[in-house]
Order: C-alpha cells, then structure tokens, then sequence
C-alpha cells in the first residue's frame, strides 16, 4: 500500500473484494431503506418501493432489530454481500454498497464521513424521510406505494 492510499479511509483505499467483513458492514449507513417492502411488476420486472417496513426494522436506527437471524426470520430477506453487489441495483442510489462498487464518494452524512452514528436520522435520509408503516402481515401493500426513494 503506498504511503497515500494508507491516508485514505479503508472504503477509498481498498476495494470490496479487499475489505475485510467488518469493514464491508461498517458501509452500512442504518438508512433502512433496504427493508422497506418492494414489488416487482410482472410484466417489466421493475422494482417498485412501498413504505411499508419490515417488522423487524428498528425505526429509531433503521438497522434489523434481528441481524443475525433476518434470513430465519424474513426468508425473503436479501442478504446483502460483496460477491453479489452487482445485483443490488434494486437498492437505492444513495446506498453505500451501491456507490463504493461504481467508485462514487460516500455522502457527508454517512457515519464514517460524518463520525456520527446518527448522522443519517439528523439529515432525515433513508426511513427517516419517508411516513413508513410497519408489516403487520395483513396489508395491501399497492396501498403504499412510493416513488423510489
């Protein structure tokens, strides 16, 4: 590693396939908006956001209130990894993942930009910017939905 890159962050220094696991979570912003329930049209496969959040979103974070266990819990739950990022394009311009993979800057309000963990909530981006509602199972989800966010 040359004596400048060792200046950068980790997230501009290496690539995802160098990042270690701590460090490809730790791009993780808590925006949430990768929970929200989403629909896709069945005849032009496009991916249509609701604001309806999944049960086990912690709406003050905006992280899984179960990491460990999403995929037990929500078997439709997408686990998001560096070998796959190529296929996240489902998830939203701004997301972290989305932007180191296509060599974009992380935004000020990111928690490794800003050094604060609630960053994201006080410049009201990701869920906290949107009326979400919580799945309880029994909604129309074509009831709730959003321009992409």
């Amino acid at each position: 590693m040359s004596d400048v890159s060792a200046q950068l962050p980790f997230w501009e220094a290496k690539t995802l396939e160098e990042m270690t696991q701590q460090e490809w979570e730790s791009l993780c912003d808590g925006c949430g908006l990768c929970c929200l329930n989403k629909l896709q049209d069945e005849e032009t496969d496009e991916i249509v956001y609701t604001r309806v959040i999944c049960a086990y979103s912690d709406i003050a974070t905006g992280r899984c209130s179960d990491y460990a266990n999403r995929s037990t819990n929500v078997p439709s739950c997408v686990q998001l990894t560096k070998e796959r990022v190529a296929e996240f394009d489902w998830l939203p311009d701004s997301c972290a993942y989305r932007l180191i993979y296509r060599r974009q800057p992380l935004p000020d309000w990111h928690p490794l930009v800003s050094g604060q963990v609630d960053s994201v909530k006080q410049a009201k981006q990701g869920i906290h910017a949107i009326r979400v509602v919580v799945d309880n199972g029994r909604l129309d989800y074509e009831d709730f939905l959003i321009d992409n966010p």
